[in-house]
């Protein structure tokens, strides 16, 4: 046989074996992983920075689906059940209880993130709880609460949006870790280790809104959607909300007028909306008094310009600290 062909199959061969043998390898590491499914954009953020490299990471709610009336298909059901963890916040997704009974799986861990957070009353019926008295009242449930009167259980009338406060996001991703730790202890340290330094950058996020709306000249902000309540409370803020805790609730023309009043007494100059809702009611309202309208994002999901920005969970968190400064200064 000529001796180049004889040198190109014994290379040839050598190639594929390495090549193969790379193969194996990487399919090895995949097999490895663990399977974490979340339901939407912040617990697949918070997952997947706990994660790291360990664990393969998936969101059922695709990006620019807004997530309160999702529904899993035949394909996310198949995912649920395959999962050796599932995250989801609670509340939001109503549909978690009978998913995870119909794909029941006894190896899956299951990770209510907002479990022992103590949670505010929702708003379901207009924008009252937004003000003054109400969010004294919130403080006064709140110390019922630290003084051993915890709220059991999680009712349809909690406000699900924690993942809005810095603070309370760092509960989230705690146990988010103590499920990746318990899911594969193997990695254990690691999980450790990606948690707290994701800590440390939302408690930055938190000393950045703190410093930034310590001084503003207005504590009074009109939303839309009544998802900032969390975030409200935690920097000393007053949400008023023109519709409830669900985007697709129209507010009655009483509970219209009545914003409109607080909006001209208080001298509000910016109508926030939010993304992946119709901002109309929002701009019925800014026209009534002649204000202008902007972004507030409740981080439900990410948009294209998101992704297409590079945007993740605190840099849009820092984007809605800008835009709160520039509308409470105003």
């Amino acid at each position: 046989m000529n001796s180049w062909v004889t040198k190109t199959m014994v290379l040839g061969t050598g190639l594929a074996l390495v090549l193969s043998g790379c193969g194996n390898k990487n399919e090895e590491a995949q097999a490895d992983k663990i399977k974490v499914v979340t339901t939407f954009y912040p617990m697949y953020e918070f997952s997947k920075q706990v994660a790291g490299e360990h664990a393969d990471v998936v969101a059922l709610i695709p990006s620019g689906v807004e997530p309160h009336d999702w529904e899993p298909s035949a394909k996310d059901m198949a995912a649920i059940k395959e999962a050796d963890v599932f995250v989801y916040n609670g509340i939001v997704e109503g549909w978690v209880d009978d998913a995870l009974s119909s794909a029941a799986n006894d190896d899956r861990l299951v990770v209510e993130a907002s479990q022992g957070i103590s949670l505010m009353e929702g708003v379901e019926d207009g924008h009252d709880h937004g003000h003054e008295e109400d969010a004294e009242h919130a403080e006064e449930e709140e110390h019922a609460e630290e003084e051993g009167h915890e709220e059991e259980g999680h009712d349809h009338e909690s406000d699900p949006h924690v993942w809005l406060s810095p603070v309370l996001a760092q509960k989230e991703v705690a146990a988010i870790q103590a499920a990746l730790e318990q899911a594969d202890p193997a990695h254990k340290d690691d999980y450790k280790k990606n948690a707290e330094a994701y800590i440390a950058k939302l408690k930055e996020l938190d000393q950045e809104y703190r410093d930034g709306l310590k001084e503003v000249n207005r504590k009074e902000f009109v939303t839309q959607h009544a998802a900032f309540g969390y975030l409200a409370k935690e920097y000393g803020l007053t949400q008023v909300p023109i519709s409830g805790l669900s985007p697709e609730q129209e507010p009655s023309p009483d509970e219209m007028a009545e914003v409109v009043e607080f909006a001209k007494e208080h001298q509000v100059k910016t109508i926030f909306f939010e993304t992946l809702v119709d901002p109309k009611v929002a701009q019925v309202v800014a026209d009534e008094i002649n204000a202008k309208t902007d972004v507030l994002n409740p981080l439900e999901g990410l948009t294209d310009e998101d992704l297409k920005n590079n945007l993740d969970y605190i840099g849009v968190m820092k984007r809605n600290l800008e835009a709160l400064q520039k509308a409470l200064n105003e």
